[in-house]
């Protein structure tokens, strides 16, 4: 009887420790296996200080102003950025052109935050879908967050086009899916079976190359431009619709704005009815980066020697790109508008923004030897104004959270 009434009361006193250290345990297995708590609030309290963006303000619309700061990385500090790109490594002399900051009218874009996005994207996939200059946002947004982090390389195909990278700590993928024309194409063969330089494209059939791994995708950045300025025949499964550049004979004329307006109708539409695609996928439509060849065109000896931006009085609303930029943006507002809510569009307009960047492309400094006499006055120096493109990208995601 002592014994038992020992027991009992040395239970009793148990009883409270064994309970609270259950409690604990049930506690943080519910956390650990539903969510990471400190992962959690971790994330939480790098997004709670970063600066408020106005939702009423256009991120769009603004200026480029001096910034003593500068860059946030360097050609040096970044080991992926490519030789093509790498505008200082391959002799460009002037400085000035890394000092600017994008400021818009009444509001102010935050810097970029390599922390902040991470933990934004925390188990998250992003792809950027389009072409060369698609790739290149890919490469500027991958040396800002390799401040942060240090990404694994893990995939790259044959012709290098499409590359995946791995943020082993946040469960982020980045990845890029190369395309021409968003949509279906052939190129025109001669008797010899060599390219014409003349294409067909068909806006009913969306290229699978990169619709195939939009399943996958959390973030899709979407853009595909420069390859449009090149005689095209548009169809629509079996009807010819027309021809981009060609002034045949009896043959429907359709302007480099119009052909956007087709094949973009086409592809946003094909994005918001994937079944196989998650309901909460985010598609981001990239406007027309600006080429700023001067004196001639890529082969007939431009250049883009700039060293400075250009004011917002140098913008010239009725030019081509300003005109394809908002035959872009109409057909995003026609998808917007649709019933279905669940997938999510934004538009990241930097048309534009760089327009006023005559100073950020590579010009005689890409390294090309079998180019040489060539200038690049499209794609842009890596570090340099894209990175910009980034710290709009993070505060889209940040609005649409």
């Amino acid at each position: 009887m002592k014994s038992e009434r020992w027991m009992m009361m040395n239970i009793g006193r148990l009883t409270p420790l064994f309970l609270s250290s259950f409690c604990i345990t049930l506690f943080f297995t519910g956390f650990f296996v539903y969510q990471n708590p400190f992962q959690s609030i971790s994330d939480q309290n790098v997004l709670s200080l970063l600066p408020q963006i106005d939702p009423e303000c256009d991120l769009f619309k603004g200026h480029w102003i001096p910034d003593k700061r500068g860059v946030l990385y360097t050609n040096s500090t970044c080991s992926t950025i490519p030789d093509s790109k790498n505008c200082i490594k391959q002799g460009r002399p002037d400085r000035d052109f890394l000092f600017w900051r994008w400021k818009p009218d009444g509001c102010d874009l935050p810097r970029f935050n390599p922390k902040a996005f991470l933990s934004m994207v925390r188990g998250k996939k992003m792809s950027f879908v389009g072409d060369s200059v698609a790739r290149n946002h890919m490469e500027s947004l991958l040396c800002l967050l390799s401040m942060e982090e240090t990404p694994k390389d893990i995939y790259k195909d044959a012709d290098d086009r499409n590359r995946i990278w791995y943020f082993p700590n946040h469960d982020f993928t980045l990845s890029t899916s190369w395309t021409k024309f968003l949509v279906a194409e052939r190129e025109r063969r001669d008797g010899n079976n060599t390219g014409t330089g003349l294409f067909d494209i068909d806006i009913d059939v969306i290229d699978q190359g990169w619709f195939k791994g939009l399943p996958n995708t959390d973030i899709a950045i979407v853009s595909a431009a420069h390859w449009f300025f090149r005689p095209i025949f548009v169809h629509r499964g079996d009807e010819t619709l027309g021809c981009i550049y060609c002034n045949l004979p009896n043959m429907t004329q359709i302007s480099p704005e119009e052909g956007f307006k087709l094949v973009y109708s086409a592809v946003l539409k094909h994005i918001d009815e994937c079944e196989k695609c998650k309901d909460d996928l985010v598609t981001v439509l990239r406007t027309i980066s600006p080429a700023h060849f001067e004196n001639g065109t890529w082969d007939t000896g431009g250049t883009c020697s700039r060293t400075s931006p250009f004011g917002e009085n140098r913008i010239d609303v009725q030019s081509n790109e300003m005109k394809i930029r908002k035959s872009q943006i109409e057909q995003l507002e026609v998808i917007t508008k649709r019933d279905n809510k669940a997938k999510k569009f934004a538009v990241l307009d930097v048309t534009r923004v760089m327009l006023m960047r005559p100073d950020g492309h590579p010009n005689g400094y890409w390294g090309n030897k079998w180019m040489k006499g060539y200038n690049d006055c499209v794609h842009w120096c890596l570090p340099g104004p894209i990175d910009s493109w980034s710290e709009f990208l993070m505060a889209i995601i940040r609005q649409l959270r």
